[in-house]
C-alpha cells in the first residue's frame, strides 16, 4: 500500500472515530428501576442517547433528597427528582447549582390511598380515621396544601407515622384507613399485599386541589453553562425514550426487568402504564408537547407550597425551571 494511500486510510479511520465519540454522562433516578424509569433506558436501549453522542449510565436512587445533592456536587450532571423538593432544597441550599430543565410528570403522584371497606373514598372521609404518613415521604409533604385546598379538620385525623416498608401492609391489615403515597406505587403494593382492586381509592391530590407539578430532569447549572448542546441533546433523547414506552408499554417494561431481574414484567408494566394515564400523558402534554410548563400553574403551585412550609429565600420560579434547553413544542409531541 502507497504512503498516500496509508494516511489517506488513516485520516479517514480517525475522522470516524471522532465522529462517532461518545460524552459519557451519570443520571440518577430518583428511585430503584421500577415501570416509570423505562422511559431513559429506552433512550438507551433504542439508541437515542447514542444518536446525541451520549453514553448515558442511569443509577438507581433513594428518593428525591439523595438525587439532588448528587446534582448539585456535580459527582451527577443530570437527575430526576421532584420539583417541590428542589424549591426545598433551594430554600436550604442558596445559590446551589441545581435546576429543573425538562418536566416529566405534568401531574404529580401524590396521593392519599385508602379502602372503600374502611369508609375512606374521598378527602373529607379522613376526618375521624387514621392516616399513616411516612414522615419523609413527598405526598406528606404536600398534605398541608391538600387539608387547605379541601377544608379538612386536620384536628380530627389521626397522623400515624409509618415507615416505607410498613405503610401498605399497615392499611391491608386495617391498622390505618389510608397512607399516603405514590399513586401507581401504593396501588400496586396493595394488589401484591392481596387488597382487591375494587377496594382501594386512589385520591389523586392533582384531582383534588393541587396544582403542583411532579417530578423533573433536573441538572447542575455550571455544567449547563458549560454544555448546552449536551443538555439539549439528552432532552431530546429522554423525549424520544419517553415517546417509544408510550407507544409499547410491554416493551418498556421488558427494558426495565432486564436491569431489575427481581421485577415482575405484568407489574412493572402495569405501573409504567398508569404513570403515563396519570402523569405523564396529561391532556396539557398532549395539546403542547412534554417538557414544558405553564408559567401561570407554576406560580399557584408555588403559592401552594408556601402553605405547606416557611421559605426562607424568597420563592423565584425562575430557580427552580428553566425552558431554555427544550426543543420548539413540534418536537416535544409524544403521541
Amino acid at each position: 500500500m502507497s504512503r498516500v494511500m496509508t494516511l489517506a486510510t488513516g485520516i479517514f479511520c480517525l475522522a470516524t472515530a471522532v465522529s462517532h465519540a461518545q460524552t459519557d454522562i451519570e443520571f440518577t433516578l430518583d428511585w430503584k428501576f421500577e415501570g416509570p424509569s423505562a422511559g431513559y433506558f429506552a433512550a438507551v436501549d433504542n439508541g437515542h442517547f447514542a444518536d446525541a453522542g451520549l453514553n448515558v449510565t442511569i443509577s438507581a436512587g433513594q428518593g428525591s433528597r439523595d438525587a439532588m445533592p448528587k446534582v448539585a456536587t456535580g459527582a451527577f450532571p443530570f437527575g430526576f427528582a421532584d420539583i417541590n423538593s428542589l424549591a426545598v432544597f433551594l430554600d436550604e441550599n442558596p445559590g446551589a447549582p441545581i435546576t429543573a430543565v425538562m418536566m416529566v410528570y405534568d401531574k404529580p403522584p401524590f396521593a392519599v390511598v385508602g379502602r372503600s371497606s374502611l369508609g375512606v373514598n374521598e378527602p373529607k372521609d379522613l376526618e375521624g380515621r387514621i392516616l399513616g404518613a411516612p414522615p419523609p415521604d413527598g405526598a406528606w409533604a404536600q398534605f398541608p396544601a391538600f387539608a387547605s385546598a379541601n377544608s379538612l379538620d386536620v384536628d380530627k385525623i389521626v397522623i400515624e407515622p409509618v415507615g416505607f416498608p410498613t405503610r401498605e401492609p399497615s392499611l391491608a391489615e386495617g391498622i390505618v384507613d389510608a397512607v399516603t403515597g405514590y399513586s401507581f406505587s401504593s396501588f400496586l403494593n396493595l394488589v401484591r399485599l392481596g387488597v382487591p382492586e375494587d377496594d382501594i381509592s386512589v385520591i389523586l391530590m392533582a384531582d383534588h386541589g393541587l396544582e403542583l407539578y411532579g417530578n423533573a430532569i433536573i441538572v447542575n447549572t455550571d455544567f449547563a453553562a458549560a454544555n448546552p448542546e449536551i443538555v439539549k441533546g439528552f432532552i431530546r433523547a429522554v423525549i424520544a425514550g419517553w415517546r417509544d414506552v408510550i407507544a409499547d408499554p410491554a416493551a418498556g417494561a421488558a427494558m426495565v426487568v432486564a436491569r431489575n431481574p427481581a421485577a415482575d414484567l405484568d407489574l412493572e408494566r402495569w405501573r409504567l402504564q398508569l404513570a403515563i394515564d396519570a402523569n405523564v400523558l396529561t391532556d396539557y402534554v398532549k395539546q403542547n408537547g412534554m417538557g414544558g410548563i405553564d408559567a401561570a400553574r407554576f406560580e399557584r403551585s408555588l403559592a401552594q407550597l408556601r402553605e405547606n412550609r416557611e421559605f426562607i429565600v424568597e420563592m423565584d420560579a425562575g430557580l427552580y425551571f428553566t425552558d431554555a434547553y427544550l426543543p420548539d413544542s413540534a418536537e416535544r409531541m409524544v403521541q
